[in-house]
């Protein structure tokens, strides 16, 4: 099993760890449906895809 070569101090060791204690993901809110939505997605909203606030796709009603 290999071994680090050099001691890691304790501030790069604890730098690397930071990024598991990430915040909740931030919504915003789309102008076209005002629906809360993750940034840079697509979304449904009422049978219709909407990206950039345009209608990208409607699904077919079955």
């Amino acid at each position: 099993m290999p071994h680090p070569k050099r001691k890691l101090s304790r501030t790069r060791r604890d730098k690397r760890r930071t990024h598991y204690k990430a915040e909740a993901r931030q919504f915003v809110t789309c102008p076209t449906t005002g629906e809360n939505h993750l940034p840079h997605r697509a979304f449904w909203h009422e049978g219709k895809l909407y990206y950039k606030g345009n209608v990208v796709m409607e699904s077919e009603a079955a």
